[in-house]
């Protein structure tokens, strides 16, 4: 007689863990994100200045939209075309569904996702939404896109994932959240020098080309509150996919990145996000 297997668990998060502080008093990006796309995983700080942003940016939630899709899009074709079954996905967000690890999982079930993020939030859900395949496996980080070192040599990603097979790297929507300063070039070159030839970096990047004014006002309502964002041009964000071989149409605006259905009215300047996928050599 077959036996049900056992409910799947995230690998490498322990069924207690200490209280965190998600500190509601203060805006965060993830969770303004969250409610641009509609969720209920953020609070009055949050929405504050979700709200103050939109009414000089008004189609920030088109463009969140927008940002999703091509995440979908972006994992659909590395699990179905590509055939890559593991994936290492920084600046996670809240997850909202379907979450990468589902569009991945749904196409081949045993792929393998490391999340990492560095919002207390984040984690909170980590630990409640125990769901995916019996066959693959998933990881959660508590750390920072700034900290390479503490990512790449984690006992979460080690035990996870086979650094000499294949690995997607996704940075959606996190590396305008660092300052030139903080040499983001560097950074994101230095997760793909851990990762072997046939990965592939699936990133994308606010871009103030389309409507300068507008984002140049969103930045400052952000900056006010604490969060600050650094538009960046199209040959700026080209710059991260330097020595990669581009995946047609290369870097475009998330909309016209492999889109599903062209919709007219999505027009650059509300969306202002810029999306690429590159395979490593």
């Amino acid at each position: 007689m077959s036996q049900t297997p056992p409910p799947f668990r995230w690998n490498r998060i322990t069924d207690e863990l200490n209280p965190v502080d998600l500190k509601t008093d203060q805006p965060h990006s993830a969770r303004i994100y969250d409610y641009y796309l509609g969720g209920k995983d953020n609070f009055p700080a949050d929405r504050e200045a979700a709200e103050q942003a939109l009414t000089v940016v008004p189609n920030g939630r088109v463009a969140a939209r927008q940002n999703r899709a091509f995440m979908h899009r972006a994992t659909r074709y590395l699990a179905a075309e590509v055939g890559i079954r593991q994936f290492l996905d920084i600046g996670t967000g809240i997850p909202t569904s379907p979450n990468l690890h589902e569009t991945a999982q749904a196409i081949a079930a045993d792929t393998r996702v490391v999340y990492a993020d560095n919002d207390p939030i984040v984690l909170t859900h980590a630990r409640a939404l125990l769901t995916g395949t019996a066959e693959g496996r998933l990881a959660y980080l508590d750390a920072d896109l700034a900290e390479p070192e503490r990512i790449l040599n984690s006992s979460e990603l080690r035990d996870t994932l086979d650094l000499t097979r294949p690995v997607a790297l996704s940075l959606i929507s996190v590396v305008h959240f660092l300052p030139d300063s903080a040499d983001p070039y560097s950074l994101v070159r230095r997760y793909l020098d851990e990762l072997p030839s046939g990965s592939y970096l699936a990133l994308t990047h606010l871009t103030a080309d389309f409507a300068p004014d507008e984002i140049g006002r969103m930045a400052a309502v952000y900056g006010q509150r604490g969060v600050v964002v650094n538009p960046r041009s199209r040959a700026a964000v080209e710059r991260f996919f330097d020595g990669l071989e581009p995946v047609e149409p290369g870097v475009q605006a998330v909309s016209r990145w492999r889109p599903q259905d062209v919709d007219d009215e999505v027009t650059d300047a509300k969306v202002n996000m810029y999306g690429g996928l590159a395979r490593k050599p």
